[in-house]
């Protein structure tokens, strides 16, 4: 296990109970008592734990980690959920992304999907991003224009927010958004956990003629902090496989279109 295999895994280990011992990670992780230490001070640093004598406690911002610490959570399932989703754009349409790790998956599934690969014949695509790090991997790719918006970026997911990026949101229509979201219920809709984020998301997807959330299923039936927009505004929920009979019955009462990839 490489050290951020062991990063993340020490913060998946706090989400789940909350408080983490030196002894408990030596134990689940197979690191020495010295590496575990020196991991925990990282984190601690980084304000993502808080450090107690013989281990760790969450810190209420882990639950909003990093973008860089969250890539290799459901990895497996993000993908064949990014693959779903290339299926269902058009080449030569205007396609909206949102930040996130399922997201940036769908960015790699389109840039290298055989649909939009012949740029010479006018059929490859546009992205709207405001999302730094999908805007740096689909910039090389000849066949997609991006359009990235301008604002503030968010650290923690390489998002652009604020009132410069809400201004030429305003200014734009895309023919379907792809959002990824921190939690999204049939009661609650879809939701981040940054407050900022889940105002200029919204923006994006009111100004799409479909909306899709791309979201693994330990997404689902959750709550965030901030309301992005209602279930009846979602159009088409690609999840994964795991997610199971009751819960996409709950999403498809609510009018969604549910892919299970």
């Amino acid at each position: 296990m490489d050290r951020h295999q062991r990063l993340t895994s020490i913060l998946d280990l706090l989400s789940e109970s909350g408080s983490l011992s030196v002894e408990e990670a030596v134990e689940k992780l197979g690191a020495s008592s010295a590496t575990i230490r020196r991991d925990l001070e990282h984190l601690a640093q980084q304000q993502l734990l808080t450090r107690t004598r013989g281990g760790a406690v969450a810190a209420t911002v882990s639950y909003d980690l990093p973008l860089r610490y969250k890539v290799g959570r459901q990895a497996p399932e993000k993908e064949r959920i990014a693959q779903a989703v290339a299926t269902f754009i058009r080449p030569g349409s205007i396609v909206g992304l949102n930040g996130g790790t399922t997201t940036t998956n769908v960015a790699r599934a389109i840039a290298m999907h055989d649909d939009f690969q012949d740029h010479r014949s006018g059929t490859g695509l546009t992205v709207v991003t405001n999302a730094l790090n999908i805007a740096s991997e689909l910039a090389v790719r000849p066949h997609i224009k991006v359009v990235v918006v301008g604002g503030v970026v968010r650290t923690h997911s390489y998002e652009i927010i604020g009132p410069l990026a809400e201004r030429l949101l305003e200014a734009i229509s895309v023919d379907l958004v792809v959002l990824g979201v921190d939690a999204v219920s049939p009661d609650r809709g879809a939701m981040a956990f940054d407050e900022g984020e889940a105002a200029t998301n919204a923006l994006l997807a009111r100004h799409a003629e479909q909306v899709m959330v791309a979201a693994d299923s330990s997404k689902l039936n959750q709550r965030a902090f901030a309301h992005i927009l209602p279930a009846q505004a979602i159009d088409v929920l690609v999840t994964d496989a795991a997610a199971d009979a009751e819960t996409v019955q709950r999403f498809q009462d609510a009018g969604i279109d549910v892919i299970r990839a």
